[in-house]
C-alpha cells in the first residue's frame, strides 16, 4: 500500500501500460513477403508452367531456402525444388554513352506432380 502518491510515478504506470498496447496491436508482417518481388512472364517460363516449374523475380539477397519459404506461405503449396540463378545485367548504349542494366536473380521453383499456383493471384 502507499501511503504518497506522486504524479511522476502514476504517468510512469500510465506510458508503460499505453506503450504495451501499442507493442500488442502492431500488425505482423512476415520476413517472406519482400522475397517473391514479381512473376516472370515470357515464352520459356510459360513452357515451364507445363512441367510444373515457374520463375520468378526475387530479391538479390535470397537464397533457395528462403524462396521456398516465400513460395509456401504465399500460395500454399510447398516446393519440391528450387534453382536460383545471377543474371548479369546487359550493357547497353545510347549514342556515345555506355552504361549497364541493373543485375538481378530468378529462382524457378519446382512443384509436386498435380500441384498447380496461379502466379497472378498472389503477387
Amino acid at each position: 500500500m502507499k501511503l504518497f502518491s506522486h504524479k511522476k510515478d502514476e504517468e510512469k504506470d500510465t506510458a508503460v501500460t499505453s506503450r504495451e498496447v501499442k507493442v500488442a496491436t502492431k500488425p505482423v508482417s512476415s520476413p517472406y513477403r519482400r522475397i517473391i518481388l514479381r512473376p516472370l512472364v515470357t515464352e520459356k517460363a510459360a513452357h515451364l508452367a507445363s512441367l510444373s516449374k515457374y520463375v520468378f523475380e526475387v530479391a538479390s539477397a535470397a537464397n533457395r531456402v528462403a524462396v521456398g519459404k516465400a513460395v509456401a506461405e504465399r500460395y500454399g503449396v510447398r516446393p519440391e525444388a528450387v534453382h536460383i540463378q545471377n543474371v548479369r545485367g546487359a550493357q547497353v548504349r545510347s549514342g556515345r554513352r555506355t552504361g549497364r542494366r541493373k543485375s538481378w536473380k530468378k529462382a524457378i521453383v519446382t512443384l509436386p506432380k498435380g500441384q498447380k499456383i496461379d502466379v497472378n493471384e498472389g503477387v
